[in-house]
């Protein structure tokens, strides 16, 4: 079971995140997800566990539990949507915004039929 454990400490690191969890069984991997640009942690990781009752009793467990002094989010990881945000960003990353976009919009949009 793949679990997503948010609220980290930014000076928390995977290894961390591994012997905590390991007192619930196996894990198959703890990673914390670093910003590529700064190197600083984003505050949230991964835990892989194969065995999904060890995984659920963990989750159970550390949910709302104090890690590196601040209280963590634990709960099993759900797939990401497709269509969902990819990374990249800037201001402006198209789709236009404003008032007037078309389409539309609007109470009256019958085209003008009552």
């Amino acid at each position: 079971m793949n679990i997503f454990v948010a609220k980290l400490h930014f000076d928390t690191q995977s290894e961390d995140l591994q012997e905590v969890f390991e007192q619930f069984g196996e894990v198959d991997s703890a990673k914390v997800i670093f910003d590529r640009e700064t190197g600083r942690s984003r505050g949230f990781g991964f835990v892989e566990m194969p065995d999904d009752e060890a995984a659920n009793a963990a989750i159970a467990a550390l949910n709302g539990s104090e890690l590196d002094g601040r209280e963590i989010v634990v709960k099993e990881a759900r797939p990401r949507e497709e269509g969902g945000r990819r990374g990249g960003g800037g201001y402006n990353r198209g789709g236009g915004g404003g008032y007037n976009r078309g389409g539309g919009g609007g109470y009256n949009r019958g085209g003008g039929r009552w």
